[in-house]
């Protein structure tokens, strides 16, 4: 699978999570600050990447962005 393929999927778990757009979702775009995602959020969120893409994901404190999420979902896809 390959970044673009990754982000693209990525992106649109977040948009159906949060009711956004597509367009403000970006590789930069600050999971806590932009879209207000709190703990709670973030576990749905990596629960259902996790369901999506097959993988098992740690806890992810060190998740920010957007490009941490997916360079992790590359990981893990990589192990």
């Amino acid at each position: 699978m390959t970044d673009a393929e990754i982000f693209d999927k990525t992106k649109e778990i977040l948009v159906d999570q949060f009711d956004l757009e597509a367009d403000e979702v970006s590789l930069t775009t600050d999971l806590t600050n932009d879209i207000d995602a709190d703990s709670l959020d973030l576990f749905e969120v990596l629960n259902r990447v996790e369901d999506d893409f097959d993988i098992k994901l740690a806890v992810a404190e060190d998740i920010k962005t957007v490009q941490d999420l997916v360079d992790k979902i590359k990981e893990q896809l990589a192990a």
